[in-house]
């Protein structure tokens, strides 16, 4: 049974994801405890709300340190909404510009889109070998609730065989939903409240940790 800490930095639907994460059989635990943080077998960073405020909590308990201690020893982080933006260089909302973790390139910003925010059902453009997407068919639906993105994905590997699997939705224009890259994966859509298919993708997560 693998062991998984859901961090507390104070965002975030820590009781849902518990509940959709135990499902899966892992051994959950919602601390902001650095060490078992660090220890567990996988390590989930939730988040909702605004990225400046989410990044001041990370900030308060030492959240930056522990997921680049976990992805320097090749340990499975897992990003969930404004857990995932965090991930990226910078969030820019409501004309506020804050730092993001910087594990990955790029700006979360707002979407280009008539109606927002995006809330509600969409499908998703995951890459054939994606294996937090294996076993889902293409026009499988996730919940998304957001307002601000990564509209471009900018990091590109020189190693061959080393690409991070990008996945993309549609709302407006297009945007970045969901990111594999080595031990560092990420959604955009909350899969805590994807019903079975967010149960299929936390399930193919902790398969790999």
């Amino acid at each position: 049974m693998p062991s998984v800490v859901i961090l507390d930095y104070g965002s975030g639907n820590l009781r849902s994801a518990e509940r959709a994460l135990q499902r899966t059989g892992a051994h959950v635990e919602v601390t902001s405890d650095p060490k078992a943080a660090v220890e567990a077998d996988g390590l989930v960073v939730p988040g909702v709300g605004a990225f400046a405020a989410c990044m001041e909590g990370l900030l308060e308990v030492g959240g930056h340190r522990i997921i680049g201690k976990r992805l320097a020893g090749g340990r499975p982080v897992l990003g969930i909404c404004v857990g995932m933006q965090i991930l990226f260089e910078r969030g820019v909302e409501h004309d506020v510009e804050a730092e993001g973790v910087g594990e990955w390139p790029g700006t979360v910003e707002r979407l280009d889109a008539d109606v927002l925010p995006h809330m509600g059902w969409n499908t998703v453009r995951a890459p054939e070998d994606s294996e937090l997407f294996a076993g889902l068919d293409p026009d499988t639906r996730f919940y998304f609730v957001h307002s601000y993105a990564v509209r471009r994905w900018e990091l590109e590997s020189e190693l061959p065989g080393a690409q991070p699997k990008v996945t993309t939705a549609h709302h407006g224009e297009e945007f970045v939903a969901a990111v594999e890259n080595g031990p560092l994966w990420a959604t955009q859509f909350h899969p805590e409240k994807s019903g079975d298919a967010g149960a299929h993708i936390l399930k193919n997560w902790v398969q790999t940790l």
